[in-house]
């Protein structure tokens, strides 16, 4: 690849790290009622360790070119806790410090196994069908939510439809380039989008920008949600949830690995496994989500046709320094919400197509199609439903029976690893045992 390719995709994964970055450390801020210093310090350091830990996975971990980033499913459990504080007669700190316990003892616990190589049985546990209803209900999940975060809603709660037709009309560009767009153009649809979008946004709309404060290194916080404590309820459902999104690494894999179609090694994932609970480590000490391989990287793949992990390490390296340096990540912080939104909503629909990829092999009929019916249309059933309906339940469990996705994969994994289906395919993944 030549230097010029190499920095334009550079640019194109910075741009898709950081749109699929900042909102989360935003909301999270917000969830637990953090003052603007607090929440500027856990931007900055979301920016830092999620530039860190995309270049260690590439060049270390699983050297697959897979974003590491906020998993999607802990981002979804925390905001759930911290709805659920009053219910529980807790304080947000409190819910912040069970939460970082969790998250350390979670960490601890991967890293201790994947170093004496004792998480094979994850291979048994989640099936190729499991990843399969996995990469669904992300497609459904994280849609869903870009779709949703395409439109300007504002402090009333109405739509305001000058920003919001503004979204649809980059989406609509970011389609058209790339289905359009001739040789290169139509790889680099993300970059003109997010470039055009940011300019025309500023330039459109200029009063919904504000002047950000700058601060040193040194004012990044350590344990801003609360500090560590044993509050038993929640520490058992951040440590289990932790495990459950370990099939974030597997799906990812599996599924680059289909696509590269190269050999995986039980050595690999353990790399990956260990680099994943070294970062939920950190995580629990900056206040962060924890981190776990994007599966949805795999449409931003598709998009761009670069499957070189080179530009990745790069774009990682820069996103740490613009966390390093505040003037940096002051300026990319300017990027409007809504514009990312709008452009990562088209860049995930090429996810849907993995997700069908992932099922070839497979062949069902009225009876083993529920295998895969049931998790999925469970999952999404629960999405739909408003949380406030399962008040009734005890408060450490409502976290996870309005989670959508955690159900449909549990119910997928219940039935995989007790139903012996008739016509069970074998995965296209091979699995060696050495390096």
């Amino acid at each position: 690849m030549t230097s010029w390719k190499t920095a334009i995709a550079s640019m194109q994964w910075l741009f898709f790290i950081f749109a699929n970055t900042i909102v989360v450390p935003i909301s999270i801020g917000g969830a637990f009622d953090l003052p603007g210093e607090m929440i500027t310090g856990i931007i900055r350091s979301s920016l830092i360790f999620t530039g860190i830990a995309c270049m260690i996975q590439a060049l270390i971990g699983h050297r697959f070119p897979i974003m590491e980033g906020h998993s999607g499913v802990m981002w979804a459990l925390v905001l759930n806790l911290c709805a659920t504080a009053s219910t529980m007669g807790i304080s947000l700190s409190t819910v912040g410090g069970g939460i970082a316990t969790g998250l350390l003892l979670a960490g601890g616990v991967v890293v201790i196994l994947s170093k004496f190589n004792l998480l094979a049985f994850l291979h048994k546990i989640f099936t190729p069908m499991v990843m399969s209803c996995f990469l669904f209900l992300l497609t459904f999940q994280l849609v869903l939510i870009f779709f949703k975060g395409m439109f300007k809603v504002g402090v009333d709660g109405t739509l305001l439809l000058p920003q919001s037709l503004f979204s649809i009309a980059i989406a609509v560009l970011v389609f058209l380039v790339k289905v359009k767009g001739k040789g290169t153009v139509g790889n680099y649809s993300l970059l003109i989008g997010m470039a055009t979008g940011w300019i025309a946004y500023l330039l459109l709309f200029p009063s919904e920008q504000q002047a950000n404060d700058t601060q040193s290194l040194l004012s990044i916080p350590i344990f801003p949600l609360g500090e560590p404590n044993l509050h038993m309820g929640i520490i058992i459902v951040t440590f289990l949830a932790s495990l459950i999104n370990l099939s974030n690494t597997l799906a990812s894999i599996h599924s680059i690995a289909d696509m590269l179609q190269e050999r995986v090694t039980q050595a690999r994932i353990n790399r990956s496994f260990m680099t994943t609970g070294f970062f939920t480590i950190v995580s629990a000490v900056f206040g962060l989500v924890p981190f776990a391989p994007f599966a949805s990287s795999l449409g931003f793949l598709e998009s761009t046709q670069n499957y070189s992990k080179k530009p990745l390490v790069w774009a990682g390296a820069t996103m740490a320094v613009l966390g390093i340096i505040p003037m940096m990540g002051n300026l990319m912080a300017t990027l409007p919400v809504t514009v990312g939104n709008a452009v990562l909503f088209i860049m995930y629909l090429q996810l849907l197509g993995t997700s069908f990829r992932s099922l070839n092999g497979y062949q069902f009929n009225s009876v083993t199609i529920h295998r895969l019916a049931i998790p999925i249309l469970t999952g999404l059933g629960v999405m739909s439903l408003d949380a406030s309906i399962f008040s009734n339940f005890p408060v450490l469990i409502q976290p996870i029976l309005t989670n959508g996705f955690m159900i449909g994969i549990s119910i997928s994994l219940v039935l995989e690893n007790c139903i012996e289906w008739e016509e069970k395919s074998p995965s296209t993944t091979v699995w060696d045992e050495v390096d």
